[in-house]
């Protein structure tokens, strides 16, 4: 498949009826073993989780690592990969050209919650930076109106996202991610207020399973950086055990 092509499957992913699991990523490795997997129809990266395997905390990675490692991630798998690009590193077109040149065909990208033309004017910007490259860039807008709410209320928020997940959309965007743990209900407004099949969730300790978003017309969930954390968890309980005199679990499979 062409980059073209990869983007076009996955916005298809994104259409369909049916919840797109994305099950995210941190390097090579981790990409080749949720790969082999027969569920698995698209790759997305972990932002955070690949800042911490380089050292950095979450957002503070440069750019050039980041990109090298989703070039590694892209290059470990025939499969349509979405990369976290953080905020867009301060040129979110430049930074989808790069994305793009490294092998992703979609990425999400953070508002941060800054004025609402500026965020605009980046989704344009990847947008554009799509077409330039002849790839319909598969933007998964990501609004942060939960997770840098503070105090504020609930209905606030939903306001905040509602109003920027349409513009979003309207300057071309995909599919917008809503980061938080969301019910039942707010899920519903946001649904009814963006669209069916146009809102990205993350599953997350307390939120609602795949099966329940996708009833609610949710288009995506993934899983951010918990997916390193679970590993690393059973890492540092392995090593535990060894140091206790335990042995390698038996039916351990050789996925390195």
């Amino acid at each position: 498949m062409t980059i073209a092509q990869k983007a076009q499957t996955l916005i298809g992913l994104h259409e369909a009826p049916e919840i797109l699991r994305v099950v995210n990523v941190w390097d090579a490795v981790s990409a080749k073993a949720i790969a082999a997997l027969p569920e698995t129809k698209a790759l997305a990266t972990a932002g955070h989780s690949i800042a911490a395997t380089f050292g950095y905390a979450d957002g503070t990675i440069p750019r050039e690592l980041m990109l090298d490692m989703v070039s590694r991630i892209a290059a470990s798998t025939d499969l349509p990969v979405s990369a976290d690009l953080d905020d867009g590193y301060g040129d979110a077109g430049e930074t989808t050209r790069l994305a793009i040149a490294a092998g992703a065909v979609g990425a999400n990208i953070e508002d941060r919650l800054k004025p609402l033309a500026e965020s605009v004017a980046n989704v344009e910007a990847i947008v554009k930076a799509g077409e330039a490259e002849g790839v319909r860039f598969v933007l998964n807008a990501r609004t942060d109106a939960f997770v840098r709410a503070g105090d504020r209320p609930v209905e606030e928020s939903i306001a905040d996202a509602i109003e920027r997940g349409r513009a979003f959309l309207s300057a071309g965007a995909t599919c917008v991610f809503i980061p938080g743990i969301l019910n039942a209900d707010v899920t519903r407004q946001l649904v009814d207020g963006i669209g069916e099949r146009k809102i990205s969730v993350i599953g997350l300790p307390g939120a609602l399973t795949a099966a329940e978003y996708e009833s609610l017309g949710v288009a995506r969930i993934s899983y951010g950086p918990t997916t390193q954390r679970v590993a690393l968890t059973s890492l540092q309980d392995l090593a535990t055990s060894l140091y206790s005199d335990g042995v390698i679990p038996a039916g351990t499979r050789a996925l390195n």
